[in-house]
């Protein structure tokens, strides 16, 4: 019979590929192989022209349920003969093409055995199959095998050796394969290097009772070390706040089950289906007013009304949530500003003055990454990515065919940095990185670039930046650019935003005209000045600034980021009766400062409706100087749902009399509307809400004016899933609406965006795909 040669590409290593073709061989009689490559599967079959149909279709219809088909072809071959059908050695070289795997939380059937006595696997917290594991954090370079990742050192004992070689078995060739008998060790230690105990049943019961004390533990999880305490001991929260420098930011919660959950917080289907997903992600949800389990709730989110809750999801997790019994704290394990600790060197001089006591385990992590945080809008159940990161990094599967000959590398922006490198005609959108102020944070983005890229092994041919000159991600991009001698693009801010948008959904080549909706903090214009209210019309492959906020003086510059009574004071110059609500947020000595800082001429503008909402939040919730990035916001949209939830969506902005200028929105008369609902006595929860259902009014002016159908939201703004909500409820039955679906509204997203501007350029000049 003939020979057909099979080739799969997308996400198809580290997904039990290999196993599933073998066990579809037996069962169609098949001889042949097949094997890993740098490129996806290859498989070599011995069939006649109809069998070898049959059974390449039947390949692609029931794959893994992990894995992602990108690309698959069939094609006749030099015939040869096969004695049986095997998987042989993986073949290294040649050009990589795959989907990078990322890492699964645990899985059902490791699950039941985890926790079943007769299981030769009872309790070993390292228990995987090849459906669930680490796979993007331990993985070298390519293709897929033990041997290319960080578990090399560890040789399979007969036993899992027998499995791995069983094709009935769930862990025939699972690579990521121990047990007791060939075991990655756990070490429990003291802040100061000594042991505690090395036993894993001991160092579990020990750990359960180091919490129950009071002590913060900091624990080497998948992609990184977490710190946590006991969730319901305050001062150990507060004392954890103490030490991490954290003074009110968030703390998430990772919690034994979902009917412990369930007590403490709303829990909407669609939020449990995320938690329980293989990605399992940090969710956000409302908390009850006295979580029965007893969390710290004001400790854990101080003035917040929700919580970010987390499963266990690998198995040392499972095995010392089930011990605890109860919530503990759960944050990435860093110094406040720095990227998460994830090597055992760094982590025993980094974070001993902030744990009294380190869990690690001597399987190391090849790409560190924090925990993936999602929210759903409360009404609609809009789906918000805040983190992209653990169970999702680093393949995106954009609906935008890419060019296969180009290697490029987008290296996004500042605050929210993520790089996104096109490789073969895929898409690999980094994880989160943090904010990139530091010489630490700086480094881990370097290494992080350097490591995916030596994962495949290339170097890009084109390099893509913000035209911001001080981010450090564009002075990178310069210097290897300058070093690679390749071609630099640089991409305005907010239009990368709108862009990503156009990627997600497909529109690069729309027919009908598209508003892009880009609200966030701050971001770079073309004219020089502070950006972040903005709106573009996209058409025939062109971005028009079509409206904006009309400009506030900006000229205290980064310190009003800090300081919401700076938003509210730049906003409101020149507004009558203003003085009356801001002069009480200033000494008198600062009052004169800023005074006299205003009396001169605005070197720095600002659109920004980020600023804005610090305005209003410094106005309506007294929050004037703030510890974290956002925070006045979520406390303005708490303010503002609050309303919402008892009164519904169906609301009156405020008077938009006069709110066009020029073309552009008044920001002066808008925050003036604020004053005077002040002035009138108004609670402070309805003109929060307010607010809102004025912004979503603006949108719709503008866009009646663009004469457009479809409306694109970006931007750090449109985290607010009340805006959300609201733009769904006023906007979804008179336009089509489009919202990030992989990727985050924030920064992160700026990465791709900038990739789609690059690819919306060589359109336009007749560049080939």
């Amino acid at each position: 019979m003939p020979t057909y040669h099979i080739h799969i590409e997308g996400q198809v290593q580290g997904v039990g590929f290999r196993p599933y073709v073998y066990r579809m061989a037996r069962e169609h009689g098949l001889k042949g192989w097949v094997s890993n490559t740098n490129d996806g599967v290859h498989v070599e079959i011995e069939a006649s022209p109809e069998e070898a149909d049959i059974f390449y279709q039947c390949l692609v219809a029931k794959a893994p349920l992990m894995s992602v088909i990108l690309r698959h072809s069939i094609r006749k071959v030099e015939k040869k003969e096969f004695e049986n059908f095997q998987i042989v050695e993986s073949l290294e070289g040649g050009e990589a093409s795959l989907l990078l795997t990322p890492d699964f939380a645990i899985c059902e059937d490791c699950r039941r055995e985890l926790l079943h006595n007769d299981n030769r696997r009872f309790a070993y917290p390292f228990i995987t199959c090849t459906n669930c594991g680490p796979r993007f954090s331990i993985i070298r370079r390519l293709p897929y095998d033990r041997e290319r990742t960080t578990m090399a050192p560890f040789e399979m004992c007969p036993d899992c050796r027998a499995e791995y070689d069983d094709p009935l078995d769930r862990r025939y060739y699972s690579q990521t394969n121990s047990c007791p008998a060939c075991s990655i060790q756990l070490a429990l230690r003291k802040s100061d290097g000594s042991i505690v105990a090395t036993d894993p049943g001991l160092i579990i019961e020990k750990t359960a009772r180091l919490w129950k004390d009071g002590k913060i533990v900091a624990v080497k999880g998948i992609g990184g070390f977490l710190l946590t305490c006991d969730a319901s001991n305050a001062a150990a929260v507060e004392e954890l706040r103490r030490r991490k420098n954290r003074p009110t930011k968030p703390f998430a919660l990772m919690y034994p089950d979902i009917a412990t959950l369930k007590q403490d917080a709303s829990l909407p289907a669609a939020a449990e289906a995320l938690l329980t997903s293989p990605a399992a992600p940090i969710v956000l949800l409302p908390a009850v007013g006295s979580p029965p389990s007893g969390i710290a709730l004001e400790q854990i989110a101080p003035g917040l009304e929700q919580i970010g809750v987390m499963l266990p999801y690998a198995p040392l997790y499972e095995l010392l949530l089930r011990q605890f019994q109860r919530p503990i704290i759960a944050t990435s394990g860093n110094v406040s500003g720095a990227p998460i600790c994830y090597e055992d060197g760094e982590a025993m001089k980094t974070l001993p003055p902030i744990a009294d006591y380190l869990l690690l385990n001597n399987r190391e992590i090849a790409t560190p990454q924090d925990d993936s945080v999602i929210r759903l809008s409360p009404r609609y159940e809009v789906p918000v990515y805040l983190r992209r990161s653990r169970g999702y990094a680093p393949t995106l599967l954009p609906p935008v065919k890419a060019p296969e000959k180009e290697v490029v590398l987008a290296t996004g922006a500042e605050l929210k940095s993520t790089f996104t490198l096109l490789q073969a005609g895929n898409y690999y959108a980094s994880q989160y990185l943090g904010a990139l102020g530091t010489l630490e944070t700086q480094e881990r983005f370097r290494e992080t670039a350097r490591h995916l890229m030596s994962i495949f092994g290339v170097r890009p041919n084109v390099i893509l930046t913000d035209k911001h000159p001080g981010y450090f991600s564009t002075q990178l991009g310069q210097e290897l650019a300058t070093q690679w001698e390749v071609p630099l693009f640089e991409f305005q801010h907010h239009i990368a935003h709108f862009a990503a948008l156009l990627g997600e959904h497909g529109l690069l080549a729309s027919e009908a005209p598209v508003l892009g909706v880009v609200w966030d903090g701050l971001g770079l214009g073309d004219d020089g000045q502070i950006w972040g209210g903005e709106f573009f019309l996209y058409r025939d492959r062109n971005f028009k600034r079509f409206s904006q906020f009309e400009y506030f003086n900006y000229t205290l510059g980064d310190k009003i980021a800090r300081e919401p009574r700076l938003s509210a004071l730049m906003a409101c110059q020149g507004i009558e009766g203003a003085e009356q609500w801001l002069r009480p947020k200033f000494s008198p000595t600062e009052w004169n400062v800023y005074q006299k800082l205003l009396g001169r001429p605005a070197g720095l503008r600002s659109s920004s409706v980020g600023r804005i909402f610090d305005a209003v939040a410094s106005l309506l919730t007294g929050r004037d100087v703030c510890s974290f990035e956002g925070e006045a916001a979520m406390l303005l949209e708490q303010m503002a749902h609050r309303y919402c939830r008892k009164n519904g969506l169906e609301i009156r902005g405020l008077h938009e009399e006069g709110w066009k200028k020029n073309g552009q929105i008044s920001t002066s008369r808008l925050m003036a509307g604020i004053l005077e609902s002040l002035g009138r006595g108004e609670r402070t929860e309805y003109i929060a809400a307010k607010f809102h259902r004025s912004l979503i009014g603006v949108v719709e002016m503008v866009a009646k004016r663009a004469g457009v159908e479809k409306l694109a939201f970006s931007g750090g703004v449109f985290q607010n899933a009340l805006l959300v909500d609201m733009a769904q409820h006023y906007l979804g039955k008179k336009y089509s609406l489009y919202f990030h679906r992989q990727l985050s509204p924030n920064d992160e997203s700026v990465s791709f965006g900038q990739l789609m501007c690059y690819f919306i350029s060589k359109q336009k000049s007749g560049g080939e795909f």
